[in-house]
């Protein structure tokens, strides 16, 4: 299993910018978000979203920005301005839900290249290097991307025009890639977000695509985990102690 720690010794070269999405009311989590934000739901002994910012600052992430909104002072009170874990965090105040992308447009001081990605997930994936990669290749903007199976509990039929059977599959399995909301981009995507209005990673695809502009993907196939569900996060709670050294700085 790859860890994010492992081939790293350029991390600390030159300082990395982060925007986490931490804004989101958690509404799949019910019940367990009525009292917190999705981002301080516990695993192991931390929070998720301090799990992300210790990665983010053990590879050298300097400057973190939390776009927050629900439950945002709880945040605030919690991270304060980041000196716990030596890095400075900030934040940008959504006054109402703009989903996944807009709320880049309400920080003014993003850098040529950034990350961007969701505070509910866990991964070892190594971020440092996937904004690296970006940089290098000149990419606007670059998908994570991890690849899932789905077992279909059906015989599947394949017919033809004429309603006769050409092929017939028993419990077949499809295989897809699927986006880890983390994201390397590069700051002209910011030409294509709407002010002020709700607009999310669908929304960009589509734009992007539509204007045959390139978007790289990259697909992982070490560990990834999208807390977004009740059973996923009883998932992480379950396979975080084994997996810590994966997960944290040696340190931690």
């Amino acid at each position: 299993m790859q860890t994010i720690f492992a081939g790293t010794r350029n991390i600390y070269t030159m300082s990395k910018r982060a925007v986490v999405l931490a804004g989101g009311v958690g509404t799949r989590l019910k019940p367990y978000t009525v009292v917190l934000p999705k981002p301080l739901m516990p695993i192991g002994d931390y929070p998720i979203l301090e799990v992300i910012i210790r990665q983010l600052a053990h590879q050298g992430f300097t400057h973190i920005t939390l776009a927050v909104n629900h439950q945002a002072e709880i945040l605030k009170a919690f991270f304060g301005d980041g000196k716990k874990w030596r890095v400075r965090i900030d934040y940008s105040m959504e006054t109402k839900p703009m989903s996944t992308v807009a709320p880049l447009s309400l920080v003014s001081d993003l850098p040529e290249n950034f990350l961007l990605m969701n505070g509910d997930l866990l991964t070892d994936f190594d971020l440092s290097g996937f904004v690296d990669r970006h940089v290098k290749e000149g990419r606007l903007f670059t998908i994570a991307a991890s690849r899932r199976r789905q077992l279909i509990d059906y015989g599947v039929l394949q017919i033809d025009s004429s309603h006769r059977l050409t092929g017939f599959s028993e419990k077949p399995q499809m295989e897809y890639l699927v986006s880890m909301g983390v994201y390397a981009v590069n700051r002209r995507v910011l030409n294509f977000v709407p002010r002020d209005s709700k607009y999310g990673f669908d929304d960009l695809m589509k734009d992007l695509l539509g204007k045959n502009e390139p978007v790289a993907v990259e697909p992982y196939e070490g560990y990834w985990l999208d807390i977004g569900r009740p059973d996923d996060y009883m998932r992480a709670v379950e396979e975080f102690e084994y997996r810590r050294h994966q997960l944290l700085p040696s340190n931690d």
